[in-house]
């Protein structure tokens, strides 16, 4: 059976009155609707082009052939798969007048964010560890990385995103909707769809908490524990450009972390808020739209390999050398 038509069945096992839900978006001016429509429509394209642009270079260009681009590219195309969960229905809905969207539809939005949202977390820490050990253990690195290890991190952290957002679909689809059935959001998340819940959300909120834990804290801890020792064993690096470099591939990837987690933890952790607030709403466009298109601009501004490598792509002249 479909995700789609699991949603559709829980529907009538559930008791929920409510079949759609109105879905207000950022703004219900209708002038300011039609500059919200360009604008989104052009960060869709910039963010798509972008990190398609990435994973075309890291595919191409052999010097690019490593475990960090290889967890790169899979974080581009992660990016492109957020931002298309999201904005696309967002769009639609500006062009058609329509806010409303059905319980199912809400539902599968829902558990395609929190898979690819939660492949994100895991693939950010693979690239610390990945880091760590390209930096503090370099005699072992290729072994400790290999092709074999790479794939494995990869399909584990697939698995449990999997998992995770399955767990609070299903938990979600348990919960009975009353009315009202009105989000003040533009696009279908737990924390909105609690408040908008007529049965207890209690044990919901304790699987989001202790999953968000699992899903967040532990690769926070990792990461943070990892850049530890990188930044020790960097700082005994004594040319003025290694550090440089050293410094300079590490920090793209904390501005990303930061971003990620900061974010992630300003949505999922403020559960005690009645009412949703217009600060949600900016949090999401940060979750889903900026961050996305800002990550290749972080990994390229400063790399001259991908800058390279995106230059060949662009210009269709292959390297050489």
């Amino acid at each position: 059976m479909s995700l789609l038509g699991f949603m559709e069945s829980q529907l009538g096992v559930n008791g929920t009155a409510v079949t759609e839900f109105i879905l207000l978006g950022l703004v219900e001016t209708p002038g300011l609707q039609q500059v919200v429509f360009v604008l989104f429509f052009f960060a869709y394209l910039l963010t798509v082009g972008g990190n398609l642009s990435i994973l075309a270079a890291v595919s191409v260009e052999p010097k690019l052939h490593t475990p960090m681009y290889f967890f790169l590219g899979n974080l581009s195309l992660l990016d492109v798969g957020c931002i298309s969960v999201t904005v696309p229905s967002m769009l639609g809905r500006l062009l058609s007048h329509k806010r409303t969207v059905s319980y199912a539809a809400c539902l599968t939005q829902l558990f395609f964010f929190h898979q690819l949202a939660g492949v994100d977390c895991f693939l950010l820490t693979a690239m610390a560890y990945d880091r760590f050990l390209a930096i503090c253990r370099p005699l072992t690195y290729s072994t400790c990385m290999s092709q074999t290890v790479q794939r494995v991190l990869v399909a584990v952290s697939w698995a449990c995103a999997f998992s995770n957002a399955l767990t609070h679909t299903v938990a979600v689809s348990t919960l009975n909707f009353c009315g009202p059935n009105v989000i003040n959001h533009f696009y279908c998340d737990l924390p909105q769809l609690f408040q908008l819940s007529c049965s207890s959300t209690q044990l919901n909120e304790l699987l989001l908490f202790g999953l968000g834990v699992l899903m967040a804290g532990a690769p926070v801890i990792l990461i943070v524990t990892s850049y530890a020792h990188v930044a020790a064993a960097v700082l005994r690096i004594r040319s003025a450009e290694g550090r440089k470099k050293a410094f300079s591939t590490c920090g793209s990837h904390l501005t990303v972390v930061g971003i990620f987690y900061g974010t992630g933890v300003f949505s999922y952790m403020r559960l005690g808020s009645v009412e949703a607030s217009d600060k949600d709403k900016g949090i999401g466009v940060l979750n889903t739209v900026i961050s996305p298109m800002l990550n290749p601009l972080i990994y390229s501004l400063r790399n001259p390999d991908v800058q390279g490598a995106l230059k060949r792509v662009l210009t269709g002249k292959r390297d050489t050398a």
